[in-house]
């Protein structure tokens, strides 16, 4: 009895300690962003779902679309004239619902630092800084579909005093390139990352070449670092998290 109760003690501690090597062995593919060596195509199928999921208090009319990616509820509220000189904010979801948008780098920041600071969580940066960064980059995405007349630049159009004539319409397209490029001009050609050695992996990093990567590729900071051939730590981090908010204070 002594040696079967042995047996399954020693079962039980191996397949602990496999179990132990292969979350290490995965845990350092996703660091450095290699395949993961013990999952099959359906468990990376339903990861991807799963990261997809659109939170419940936006009801099961948005559904999950793994090519968005991961979404964000916020509230759609209103304000509205209460008596003689208040005002009332009001929830004007559907059906009292909450809204959801596309996560994006700020967001994936944000969550990141809350998982690793913990109850220390300070966020990275003001609301002023992400809406400068979301504002720029809603203007390129928009800007880069001149060919179509899409609402979103109608409307700009119609909101800058005139009709909805051609005449408008390519008024609003030469102003929005206006306003891009004054953002990007007060961004500056400034650098924020160089390296001080000619032998040096890592590329120059500018602070232009900085803002774009994570409002208009969606990178946080620490893939910005490994896609410029840098090493990711804290040094590096904090210099390039420093020159970000910066920039987005100079856009704003």
């Amino acid at each position: 009895m002594a040696i079967e109760t042995n047996g399954a003690e020693f079962e039980a501690a191996v397949a602990r300690a496999v179990a132990a090597k292969r979350a290490t062995v995965t845990q350092l593919a996703r660091i450095f962003g290699l395949p993961e060596p013990f999952t099959t195509d359906e468990d990376r199928v339903a990861r991807r779902k799963a990261a997809a999921a659109v939170p419940a208090s936006c009801g099961p009319e948005i559904i999950a679309a793994p090519a968005r990616g991961a979404t964000v509820r916020f509230a759609p509220i209103a304000v509205t004239p209460k008596g003689a000189e208040g005002f009332e904010v009001t929830h004007v979801g559907y059906r009292g619902r909450d809204a959801a948008r596309a996560a994006d780098a700020f967001d994936v920041m944000e969550r990141q630092a809350k998982r690793k600071r913990g109850e220390a969580y300070q966020p990275l940066f003001t609301a002023r800084q992400v809406a400068a960064g979301r504002r720029y980059a809603d203007l390129v995405e928009r800007h880069g579909a001149v060919g179509m007349r899409c609402a979103s630049v109608e409307a700009l159009a119609a909101g800058s005093g005139g009709g909805s004539g051609s005449g408008d319409y390519l008024d609003a397209v030469i102003h929005e390139g206006r306003v891009i490029a004054a953002m990007e001009r007060a961004i500056g050609a400034g650098v924020a990352l160089a390296p001080r050695r000619a032998s040096a992996k890592g590329r120059v990093i500018t602070c232009l070449d900085l803002v774009q990567l994570v409002t208009l590729r969606g990178m946080t900071i620490s893939q910005c670092l490994k896609a410029r051939g840098w090493s990711v730590n804290r040094l590096n981090w904090d210099v390039l998290h420093a020159q970000l908010g910066r920039a987005l204070d100079r856009m704003a």
